[in-house]
């Protein structure tokens, strides 16, 4: 590529997603939790200073105990630790003894955003990063939690997760607790000034890369997708665990499939943890495959990674689905790297991933699942309950909202989800009819709810105006000792 055309592309990247390129970095690919976990596990038994630790979800179960065991050691030794989780994603997965069990042991332990009676609908907003940083030097930024899912049970013939995460080392890794720093004083009290990387990390590899530390209405790594999608040439690989894109992004997906751009989708297969969302995404193929876009089904337990690549030069690791929860409504983190040698390995990653695949193709007959799951493995537990809930929502609401506007035709897929929903619509209809106090008793409550809690925010600010009243500025035309040009106005530092 030209120099000019270069640097207008990375220019496009800066301002789409955010965030600066950097380069001077090394970075390693880690494939699911038996790369991952036990590179974690060793920057954490390496860490002097500190090691700050985000996750959606933190389970108490036998990986959860094994990082606390890991974490609780590097606090008595005097290393200060911080773990960030999700309120909403933890919520039944992590006991209150695996909480006290880390605050006994020295660890100042968060949970982001808990519901707040007066904010119900700040609900919304969840923590999804996936990210680990220790002293400074070393990051970890991936799709993973840290739970037994993740492991598999070999013994009990239950396979691991399929998920992806890097390792940064060198200038990047500022970025990484930058986006830390920003989450955990959303959660409370800021990071203390010497856990702030003010001086620059020197370089330690040639590898330049983003991080992408997008937050609820910013839509950084959206417009990024987009981007890439509209300037990939050649490929672009693209695997995802709640797959629901919206309008903007298929239509991306389709334009560079039409323009002969090799599309591929990957997505989960039966082993999907909820299925009710492989409903959604499968409600979707066929306007990607009349378009021109491949997809697959993983023929194995869940298929948990976020990650694409195009053209064997830029590549995304993170924690962000392609589903409108994540892109504007979670905190979420993602790196993009651009390197010819890791764009090479994420390529035959993916095509490492497609053999252990079945390929959706259009005929006749309606999409049929790949398979039951076995006999003797248990279907994985849940897990991004919020996304998939909101992304289960775009996609309603793109079906109905095409209905009720006919701004587009419907298709042939998206009959048995009308059909979900006029049976629903006719079954709260029919109570609401017969029964009026099942809608009404439920409804009035979630309104005065909003109300109780407006009006508390309202008296809030209301005393706060009346504690701190603001202070009155004025605009004023200072002096000038010669002629000044007309149409500009000086104002006063007040």
């Amino acid at each position: 590529m030209p120099s000019t055309l270069r640097l207008l592309a990375n220019q496009a990247f800066s301002r789409t997603a955010g965030a600066p390129l950097v380069g001077g970095n090394r970075v390693r690919l880690l494939r699911d939790a038996r790369e991952n976990y036990p590179a974690w596990l060793d920057a954490i038994a390496s860490a002097r200073k500190w090691i700050h630790f985000e996750s959606y979800i933190l389970y108490s179960d036998r990986a959860g105990r094994m990082f606390a065991e890991a974490l609780a050691e590097r606090a008595r030794a005097g290393v200060t630790v911080r773990v960030l989780c999700d309120w909403l994603g933890s919520l039944n997965k992590t006991s209150r003894a695996y909480w006290r069990g880390l605050q006994s042991a020295g660890i100042d332990a968060r949970l982001f955003n808990p519901l707040k009676l007066a904010a119900p609908l700040a609900a919304l907003a969840r923590d999804h990063r996936k990210m680990i940083a220790v002293d400074g030097r070393t990051a970890f930024v991936a799709g993973l939690c840290v739970g037994d899912q993740w492991v598999g049970d070999p013994g009990r013939d239950i396979d691991p997760w399929r998920d992806t995460g890097v390792s940064l080392e060198g200038p990047a890794v500022a970025d990484v607790e930058a986006a830390f720093a920003d989450a955990w004083a959303q959660a409370g009290t800021p990071l203390p000034a010497e856990e702030r990387l003010v001086e620059p990390v020197p370089p330690v590899g040639d590898v330049a890369l983003r991080v992408v530390a997008s937050m609820p209405s910013t839509g950084g790594v959206l417009r990024m997708d987009q981007l890439v999608a509209a300037v990939a040439e050649r490929r672009l690989w693209v695997s995802d665990a709640y797959f629901v894109g919206g309008p903007l992004y298929v239509e991306a997906l389709l334009g560079a499939a039409r323009d002969g751009v090799d599309v591929r989708l990957l997505v989960p297969g039966s082993g999907t943890d909820i299925a009710a969302v492989q409903k959604l995404t499968r409600a979707g193929y066929r306007v990607l495959l009349e378009g021109g876009v491949r997809v697959f089904e993983w023929n194995g337990t869940m298929m948990h990674a976020k990650t694409a690549v195009a053209d064997g030069r830029w590549a995304r690791v993170g924690s962000t689905n392609l589903n409108l929860q994540s892109w504007l409504g979670n905190w979420e983190l993602d790196v993009a790297v651009e390197d010819d040698r890791f764009g090479a390995e994420m390529e035959a990653m993916y095509e490492a991933d497609l053999a252990n695949t079945t390929e959706i193709v259009l005929s006749h007959r309606r999409v049929r699942p790949t398979g039951a799951v076995a006999p003797g493995r248990r279907r994985p537990r849940g897990t991004d309950g919020t996304s998939r809930a909101a992304a289960g929502a775009l996609r309603i609401g793109n079906t109905f909202g095409a209905v009720l506007t006919a701004k587009r035709p419907v298709g042939p897929a998206e009959a048995m989800m009308l059909l979900y929903g006029a049976g629903l619509a006719l079954g709260v209809a029919t109570l609401a009819l017969v029964v009026p106090t099942l809608v009404a008793i439920p409804l009035g409550l979630f309104i005065a709810w909003l109300g109780l809690s407006w009006g508390l925010q309202s008296w809030k600010l209301f005393r706060t105006r009346r504690r701190d009243p603001p202070a009155r500025t004025e605009a004023t035309v200072a002096p000038t000792d010669g002629p000044r040009e007309a149409g500009r106005l000086d104002r006063g530092d007040g």
